[in-house]
């Protein structure tokens, strides 16, 4: 039997008002709920120069959190990765540089030498990477995107949409810790080998770091074919939202954009949070399982995002079955919460199972019959 628990909760948004954005593609994405507050030709096929970094870097991100990598590993250039053309910090064959040293290029100077070596660090091979990007691209449903390198120098098959841009840069800022990085305006780093070392002052290529309040990333990038690209992020309070501006016909447009974007979105909506990752939401009993009951947790953050003014329209709903059979793999899907207005579907999230729990043994479920018929005795 599935349990029901409903209740009043927060306001959720309505339909945006039309802006029109001086570029070929753009999407405005609400980084809590993944919402799309507008978009502009959102699924057409684009070249996306080096904001094809975005997924370099959170592929970096995944494999740093799954021990696969550590910041402090000295990765040694290859011949391959210095000699990469475009935009470098003009890296030596043979130097040897720290993974975050790397990473910093990559996301401040959008280093191609630095892209292709950590690329070679994580994978093996740059080629064995691009596999890499479009196995994760595939994961989070960015269905008209094909990497074919991890730079985003200019290729025929190298391709990707606004919205798959807006999902990856989603995917990424859940990483905090790239914003150590992206926040950087300006640096120093030695380039060359032992002996002959030189300074490269490397020089953020966002400029709404300087001019947009809560701006803290994402991407630039640009060539002759794909035009002026961005992945621009800000956070007020705690609403993050993330701009995407594809084949504008300038830098500064691109910036502009971005910005008029932004703006839009912080003036019109709020994030509400409605259930965060690892808060216990209820306990579901476990038959035949070592324990009896298990806590049921959101697999992630919940947030539903609010049209200022409007107040009180929600509804949560938690379908829960009544009881679960052991075994349960912590993790699991266990139920869901749904966020409805009007009665209407605006929000999802699984519900899932805290910790593992076993199957009981035999000499378990026997002295648990005789404690219950026990306990059933005395209280009769």
């Amino acid at each position: 039997m599935l349990l029901a628990i409903l209740f009043v909760a927060y306001p959720n948004a309505v339909c945006a008002e039309e802006i029109k954005v001086d570029a070929q593609g753009a999407v405005l994405m609400d980084a809590g709920s993944g919402a799309v507050l507008f978009e502009q030709n959102a699924h057409e096929k684009m070249y996306p120069a080096s904001i094809t970094k975005i997924m370099t870097t959170l592929i970096a991100m995944e494999s740093l959190e799954n021990g696969k990598i550590a910041l402090d590993d000295r990765v040694v250039i290859s011949r391959n990765a210095a000699g990469m053309g475009g935009s470098q910090i003009y890296m030596e064959p043979e130097e040897v540089k720290t993974v975050e040293q790397l990473l910093k290029a990559v996301v401040v100077a959008s280093g191609n030498d630095a892209s292709v070596a950590l690329a070679e660090h994580i994978a093996g091979t740059e080629e064995a990477f691009v596999q890499m990007m479009n196995q994760r691209a595939k994961e989070l449903g960015m269905q008209n995107t094909n990497f074919v390198n991890c730079h985003g120098l200019h290729h025929e098959d190298h391709y990707t949409t606004a919205y798959d841009v807006a999902l990856m840069s989603r995917e990424l800022v859940k990483h905090s810790k790239v914003f150590d990085w992206t926040t950087i305006w300006m640096e120093d780093i030695e380039v060359g080998r032992e002996g002959r070392f030189k300074t490269f002052t490397m020089v953020n290529t966002n400029k709404l770091l300087r001019r947009y309040e809560g701006a803290d990333g994402l991407k630039t990038g640009s060539t002759s074919v794909a035009k002026y690209c961005m992945s621009a992020t800000a956070v007020r309070g705690n609403m993050r939202l993330i701009a995407v501006v594809m084949g504008s016909p300038t830098s500064e447009v691109r910036f502009r954009e971005a910005e008029k974007m932004l703006k839009y979105g912080f003036a019109r909506y709020n994030s509400v949070p409605i259930a965060k990752k690892d808060e216990v939401l209820q306990r579901l009993k476990v038959n035949k399982g070592r324990e009896r009951w298990v806590n049921v947790k959101p697999a992630e953050d919940m947030k539903v995002l609010v049209l200022k003014g409007e107040e009180g329209n929600l509804e949560q709903e938690m379908i829960l079955p009544s009881d679960i059979t052991a075994p349960v793999a912590g993790g699991e899907k266990v139920g869901e919460l749904i966020v409805k207005q009007n009665g209407e579907i605006v929000g999802i999230v699984d519900l899932v199972a805290e910790e593992t729990v076993d199957k009981a043994g035999i000499l378990l479920m026997l002295k648990r019959v005789l404690l219950d018929w026990i306990t059933q005795a005395e209280q009769s």
